[in-house]
């Protein structure tokens, strides 16, 4: 089930409260609480990256990591709208009343870029340099060229006389351009992963929690109910996250 590349990185956690001002932030915080409970379950640690309060009660959007292993291949199935139908508690009336709230999980990406170059990834050639520098770069075959295999990147230097500085300097260079090489895939995961965003339409809601006027959550993606909606609210959220992990296994 935890086969995907990032599944067992840390995860970053942004939950947003949908229109409906504080009906919608107090229900964003129950979902803040909710994750929460359940990362203590899990025995993960939880660290705050970002906290705006709402303007009477709640919050209007909260953005935290999960540490842990494979933190982020449980709760990437939880992206999406989270739907609340109770009767408001903001609201003398005691009218039933819909909030929404948005929940994005993405991994947490190792910022530290490591450049590991093995040698038989690397195809070495030397040749006689040309241009300037007199007749002495002419006669020796000192200057390099090194190819990654992997990734194709070629770079090549002929401006020493000897051939081990010459490779040298291109071994430095090909390091910056794999470095690069290696920034540039991160961040395009990560508008990928942010462009993902634009799909969580309000209508396209994950799950249902019904606290009136009987309690169930439902997932919609799975089918799956539960009654017991405390428990669920309380950080037991498991049987869903397995649920969708294994329905995507067996696609």
């Amino acid at each position: 089930m935890l086969a995907g590349e990032d599944d067992g990185k840390n995860a970053i956690v942004s939950i947003n409260a949908g229109a409906g001002g504080t009906e919608a932030q107090d229900w964003a915080e129950m979902l803040f609480r909710m994750y929460s409970r359940w990362t203590e379950r899990r025995g993960y640690k939880i660290e705050l990256i970002d906290f705006q309060p709402g303007d009477e009660a709640g919050i209007k959007s909260v953005t935290f990591t999960a540490s842990g292993e494979n933190a982020f291949g449980y709760l990437k199935s939880e992206t999406g709208v989270h739907r609340l139908v109770r009767i408001s508690p903001f609201n003398a009336s005691g009218k039933r009343h819909t909030s929404f709230a948005s929940v994005f999980v993405y991994p947490e990406l190792d910022q530290e870029i490591i450049v590991d170059i093995e040698d038989k990834d690397l195809r070495i050639d030397v040749y006689r340099a040309s241009g300037a520098g007199g007749q002495h770069v002419n006669k020796t075959s000192s200057a390099v060229r090194i190819t990654h295999l992997p990734t194709g990147i070629v770079v090549q230097c002929q401006q020493e006389k000897s051939q081990h500085r010459n490779k040298d300097m291109a071994i430095k260079v090909l390091k910056a351009r794999l470095h690069q090489h290696e920034k540039q895939k991160q961040d395009e995961k990560l508008q990928e992963v942010h462009n993902s965003k634009d799909d969580i339409a309000w209508g396209s809601q994950i799950r249902s929690y019904v606290l009136h006027p009987y309690q169930m959550v439902k997932d919609h993606r799975i089918k799956l109910d539960i009654g017991n909606v405390n428990d669920v609210l309380d950080g037991g959220i498991d049987p869903f996250i397995e649920g969708v992990l294994l329905a995507k296994k067996h696609k």
